[in-house]
């Protein structure tokens, strides 16, 4: 694919994107043939879509005026987002999807932490991807538990499964989980793009644990997902600060949309199954599509130009293990703590924090009990029948 410009690029027209019931039914992906970064492709970008249509949902509650032209791009955008999330099968089973999820978080928030220009960004998105590091611990130990499977069967390696921030202290009191925004006027595209990227990720993530958790009989499954969904709550509040809430609403369609086309463009750029490929590449002619509408609505009722929040296109996300960068992160700032919307490396935290953390714990944390023990270690259901 030749280089672009996300506002020059034309795309498809929204009256020419068509889909049938085959088209947003795909075949599933392979648990074990495909490549992880496939599976990690498909779910952030289920999760984009998901959030950009609640984004246009809310729009709708509050605009008379766009309600017609944001109906419209959500039908699309629904067949979208379901042809992306059907392209997950049936082999996996919800714990093993949960650990492709926090996958998902550990290497995508790790590559836009390493490529966002504002420092206070990119230490809000370090900070976070410790926690999920630890999640992914977590749920390897529920997966070993229950199903006596190795996680590493869905990470290939890619991703190391060890302890990061422990999961028993990421329980903060909600002032001290509010971050300092980016200002609309001045910030590079890229951190816009990036702050809308990890909400919606993060938003998707605690969707999926507020429904799936429900559905175990194991007690303490039950209990893991409701701590972890807890903190992904905290993590969608955190990432969702980051943007400027000065930003009009046609302003915010008009960076979700940009995100989409660049997100489907840096997919289409890695995805090594050519059938796979064939459907971001089609996704991101449709998501230009939407993106010169929105740009259209925006200077006709703003009378600004859309340059002025999209002045660049960043360089496209790589989709590629993160494992030096997070073993660095993890060495030197596991002990970060955060008071308000600013970091310490002194471990410092509110008294407010702190008595949340021991009223929500008083019971025990599920977190600490499903790892009580656990250690991970290669072909773990294999060396077990070979013991």
């Amino acid at each position: 694919m030749a280089a672009f410009d996300l506002l020059d690029a034309k795309g498809v027209p929204l009256d020419q994107q068509r889909f049938t019931w085959k088209d947003v039914t795909p075949p599933p992906i392979s648990k074990l043939d495909d490549d992880a970064f496939t599976r990690i492709r498909v779910i952030l970008m289920n999760g984009i879509e998901v959030d950009s249509l609640r984004l246009k949902h809310l729009i709708a509650r509050f605009n008379r005026e766009l309600r017609e032209p944001l109906a419209q791009v959500r039908r699309a955008e629904q067949h979208q987002c379901t042809t992306v999330n059907w392209l997950l099968g049936a082999d996996h089973s919800p714990i093993e999807t949960t650990i492709g999820y926090e996958q998902v978080a550990i290497e995508v928030t790790a590559e836009v932490a390493q490529n966002e220009p504002d420092e206070y960004l990119a230490q809000t998105y370090r900070f976070g991807l410790l926690e999920d590091f630890d999640h992914l611990y977590r749920y390897s130990a529920l997966l070993d538990r229950l199903e006596g499977k190795d996680a590493n069967n869905i990470l290939q390696g890619y991703t190391d499964i060890v302890p990061g921030r422990p999961t028993v202290d990421e329980h903060r009191h909600p002032l001290d989980d509010i971050r300092s925004p980016y200002e609309r006027r001045s910030a590079h595209a890229a951190s816009k793009i990036h702050a809308a990227i990890i909400t919606a990720a993060e938003y998707q993530t605690h969707d999926y644990y507020m429904n799936i958790g429900p559905l175990f009989a194991d007690p303490m499954a039950r209990s893991l997902y409701a701590e972890i969904a807890s903190i992904e709550e905290q993590h969608v509040t955190q990432y969702g600060c980051l943007q400027d809430p000065d930003e009009s609403p046609l302003e915010k369609w008009l960076i979700q949309e940009a995100t989409e086309a660049y997100l489907y463009r840096s997919c289409a750029e890695s995805e090594p199954n050519p059938r796979i490929r064939a459907i971001w590449e089609r996704f991101l002619d449709y998501e230009l599509g939407h993106l010169q509408l929105a740009r259209k609505l925006f200077e006709d009722h703003e009378r600004r130009d859309a340059a002025e929040v999209l002045s660049s296109t960043p360089a496209l996300l790589k989709f590629q293990s993160q494992r030096d960068f997070v073993r660095q992160v993890l060495d030197q700032e596991v002990g970060y703590r955060v008071i308000g919307t600013e970091f310490n490396s002194a471990g410092n935290e509110s008294e407010r924090t702190l008595g949340y953390r021991a009223s929500i714990n008083a019971d025990g944390s599920p977190s600490q009990a499903v790892a009580a023990g656990y250690r991970w270690r290669p072909g773990t259901e294999m060396s077990r029948m070979a013991a």
